[in-house]
């Protein structure tokens, strides 16, 4: 077995992640102001490092640059802007970055020390974001917006994302500086990819098989950034992509595959009409195209492509096309003078392996981290999730989840292969899941399972979870820690709980008196439990309720913005409850709501629950009509 390194062999590390810096220095920065959530308004000194294509700052200063707390990418800046001095709080020689996320625009404030150096830290960030294709707004706020005073106070308006008061200029910006010339790379040329790839962290970029590319920076071997037709940036495998050009891009194409490869590969695929083209051996710069056919119960025939007088190809005469694509093309539809026309290339076997897993090691469980790695059963690798104790708990702790999970078979709750106690760090393996947290899926894939619905409602099913929940209920075990940080997906989208370290099983009373002084997940804890500390499954019941709201929101954080005890006044003393989010139907939200019911008898089990949710699935009228 084998976790992940803090620092992937081939890949960049987070600092220094984003290439040259242009420009550092301390600032001092103001809490970020996003969507309609409150946080807190602290100031802080931060690094900031301005590279070509990002802002990023950390917690250190220019000696020890310290741990990354955030990073911009300047093609989605649409305000880089000073603020009006004595605007924010007093303080002078603001400036402030407006930016688009998540479907939102986010607002930093920042201070600089002077004047001069506020406009030289505006110059060179507005010339970087020009440069990476940022879009600027034609109008911005000279004053702020803050959470005590809830309106600009250079122009009074109260809805935070209002249109700004004066006009934009940019005609005055400085120019872009001139860079070195090129190397002979990768960059800004366009690619094609040849493999999904869903990305492991938030630094990663989905690849979707067939796809263009443009890469940004190839300076490493092993990952590229590289940015999606939509503008999206992210780091994305290097071997799961080719340039834009040759035969190479097309799966029916064996570059070097021997006469004797490609008749194995047919033979094994036993279809009619599968082929492939390959290199010629026996004619050096020549092609051919070899075929299965069922004739005597099963034969490759190999027909060499030649060239006419005009430069096209052909296999027979009568039909020349004037490229080898074109004419696996016309082969698909005509036999044309083969002996059957062509289907499908076959199959390429397992996607390429990367290089490391991503950026970041992995998600945060109960009790540690959880690495990607391998386990050797004899001579079967089997990939696995290791479950590292980063807070040193003690064995009955790691005890208690290995027990509780060895009792528990189900296809959606995750298995257990071991644990590791005999050693520091103590570890426990479970099966991987290959595409992470549930949360940061939904994250990656908003803007293709909005417009899938039945794909959200599966997942909700799934976490009921996919019955996982419904059988620890029948088991007498509470969770106390359903969220969707802690349920991952798996391939062909299999939704599975996880993370039993705080799992309890109940007998009698269906309760668990919880110990004082005992972290739990507060924004996921009905009021009995804010107040009490008692546990059932009908606390279960509420946390499931905030799960349902978090893949209808595309796993947002649950009362984001609010800290501890704003959520206690929300929920238990004041009875509100989370808005319905924008793409959930109305009748999926209802369920919500029952969930969240304040008295623990009043909200439904998890079989009423599965039930309700399946009925809908099958009833095929929830779609919601919001746009994401």
């Amino acid at each position: 077995m084998s976790g992940l390194p803090e620092k992937v062999k081939g890949r960049p590390s987070l600092n220094g992640v984003y290439g040259p810096v242009i420009k550092a220095g301390v600032l001092c920065k103001r809490a970020v102001i996003k969507g309609k959530t409150f946080h807190a308004q602290n100031y802080k000194n931060r690094l900031f490092e301005l590279t070509e294509n990002f802002l990023a700052y950390y917690e250190g200063d220019l000696q020890n640059k310290g741990k990354q707390k955030g990073v911009i990418s300047l093609v989605v800046m649409k305000v880089v802007r000073e603020v009006e001095d004595r605007k924010l709080e007093d303080k002078d020689n603001v400036f402030q970055i407006v930016y688009s996320e998540k479907n939102d625009f986010s607002t930093m404030y920042v201070q600089a020390s002077s004047n001069e150096e506020r406009q030289a830290w505006l110059d060179a960030i507005r010339a970087g974001a020009l440069k990476a294709g940022a879009q600027f707004f034609n109008k911005y706020h000279t004053g702020v917006w803050t959470k005590k005073k809830p309106y600009y106070n250079c122009c009074h308006q109260s809805d935070r994302n209002a249109v700004g008061c004066k006009g934009e200029q940019y005609s005055s910006s400085p120019p872009v500086p001139p860079v070195p010339p090129p190397r002979e790379t990768a960059a800004n040329k366009e690619y094609v990819a040849m493999y999904d790839y869903d990305p492991t962290d938030e630094w990663g970029l989905e690849l979707v098989q067939g796809e263009k590319y443009i890469i940004l920076d190839d300076s490493a071997d092993n990952w590229w950034l590289a940015r999606n037709v939509d503008g999206k940036q992210g780091y994305i495998p290097s071997n799961y992509i080719k340039l834009n050009c040759g035969l190479e891009l097309f799966e029916w194409y064996y570059k070097d595959c021997s006469r004797e490869l490609s008749k194995t590969l047919l033979l094994n695929a036993k279809k009619e009409g599968t082929f492939l083209v390959r290199d010629s051996v026996s004619s050096p710069g020549e092609y051919t195209l070899s075929i299965f056919t069922t004739e005597n119960e099963g034969n490759v025939r190999h027909y060499q492509i030649k060239r006419n007088n005009a430069g096209q190809y052909y296999i027979s005469a009568n039909y020349p096309q004037n490229s080898i694509q074109e004419l696996v093309h016309y082969h698909k539809h005509n036999a044309g003078g083969i002996y059957t026309r062509l289907r499908d290339p076959p199959p390429r076997g397992n996607k390429p392996s990367t290089a490391g897993f991503g950026h970041k090691r992995g998600r945060r469980g109960c009790f540690g981290v959880v690495y990607e790695g391998t386990y050797l059963n004899g001579h079967t690798l089997t990939p696995v999730a290791i479950k590292e104790m980063t807070v040193k708990p003690s064995s009955d702790e790691v005890l208690q989840e290995f027990k509780t999970m060895t009792q528990l078979r189900h296809p959606n709750l995750v298995q257990l292969y071991g644990v590791i106690l005999n050693q520091t760090p103590q570890m426990i393996i479970t099966e991987l899941l290959n595409h992470g947290a549930l949360n940061g899926y939904l994250q990656r894939h908003r803007r293709r399972l909005f417009y899938k619905p039945n794909d959200l409602l599966d997942i909700a099913v799934q976490a009921s979870v996919g019955c996982g929940m419904e059988y620890l209920d029948k088991k007498n075990i509470i969770h106390r820690d359903l969220a969707a940080r802690n349920c991952l997906v798996g391939k062909d989208g299999v939704v599975k709980v996880g993370d039993f370290g705080l799992a309890r099983i109940v007998l009698d009373d269906d309760e668990y008196q919880m110990s004082e002084g005992t972290k739990f997940p507060f924004k996921w804890a009905p009021p009995e439990v804010l107040y009490h500390r008692k546990f059932s499954s009908k606390s279960d019941v509420w946390a499931f309720g905030i799960l349902l709201w978090e893949i209808y929101s595309f796993g947002e954080m649950p009362y984001s913005g609010m800290r501890n005890p704003e959520v206690l006044k929300f929920v238990a003393e004041e009875g509100k409850r989370l808005e319905k989010p924008r793409a959930a139907p109305v009748p999926v939200y209802e369920v919500m709501k029952q969930c969240w019911a304040a008295l623990p008898q009043e909200r439904p089990t998890f079989n009423r629950i599965r039930t309700s949710l399946e009925r809908l699935n099958a009833r095929g009228d929830y779609i919601s009509t919001d746009d994401p």
